[in-house]
């Protein structure tokens, strides 16, 4: 197995592309050499409490080229889902004004007080999160469908610190509810469906390449495309050895993917 039919490169950001506010080594070598080999990327973040824009900025700000159709996050895979396998269009969202926006964009009425008409509750990465909202969100999924953005427990921060995500907000309202959401994001498959119908791609042409062993690297484990764990983020070979998720390749970091492309 080698990296040469690869036609689209998942990228993960933090922690595979760049270490909070600096680029790693070789980062730009690397998606340049995918450019020149005719090949694509996209970055996969499960990171919902952000827009399109504002990873673009980040990356133009690290002197990356990226455009809007570049980037892909868990609230994008959860807009497609809810388009493609549901009629709702009213929705109780937990989420930033920025999420709040994208789904007013996809044609979603947002709602964000209790009592009102809504068919579905959508946890996001709310970093705006207040407990009258986890109230009425709790209200709310005792009734309703109840879907979240992605699964990680914890956002990472530069110096080795961590904000807690999404998953502390679902452990919290199931202790309230008994109830769990279908989770969207990475590794779950409909994130990967998304991203394969979007951007008319098979599983056999791409690679999920991340530092996250329960999300990046378990995606291509259980889904079937190829994974590649790089050592620049938050796993390490300790963690790696420890765990059941097994990668097809490992590396350092991205730098060291250039020459296998």
């Amino acid at each position: 197995m080698d990296l040469k039919n690869v036609e689209c490169y998942l990228l993960d950001m933090d922690g595979t592309i760049y270490l909070g506010n600096e680029l790693i080594e070789g980062a730009k070598d690397f998606l340049d050499e995918i450019k020149s080999k005719g090949k694509r990327y996209i970055f996969l973040t499960n990171n919902s409490s952000k827009d399109k824009d504002a990873y673009v900025d980040k990356l133009t700000n690290l002197n990356i080229k990226a455009t809007s159709d570049e980037v892909f996050s868990s609230g994008d895979a959860t807009i497609y889902y809810l388009k493609k396998n549901t009629d709702y269009k009213n929705i109780f969202l937990l989420g930033t004004p920025a999420l709040g926006n994208a789904f007013r964009k996809a044609g979603f009425n947002v709602f964000t007080q209790r009592n009102e008409a809504v068919e579905c509750v959508v946890l996001g990465f709310d970093t705006t999160l207040t407990y009258e909202k986890l109230w009425a969100a709790c209200d709310y999924v005792r009734k309703l469908p109840y879907i979240a953005t992605h699964p990680d427990f914890n956002c990472p921060l530069e110096g080795g610190k961590f904000m807690p995500d999404i998953g502390a907000m679902i452990a919290f309202i199931k202790a309230s509810t008994e109830k769990e959401p279908i989770v969207i994001g990475k590794p779950k498959e409909h994130m990967l469906d998304a991203i394969l119908e979007i951007y008319d791609l098979n599983k056999e042409q791409v690679a999920m390449v991340g530092d996250r062993l329960y999300t990046d690297i378990k995606m291509g484990y259980d889904l079937g495309i190829k994974s590649v764990l790089v050592l620049s983020g938050e796993s390490t070979m300790n963690d790696y050895e420890a765990s059941d998720v097994k990668a097809d390749f490992i590396f350092d970091s991205v730098k060291e993917m250039i020459e296998k492309i």
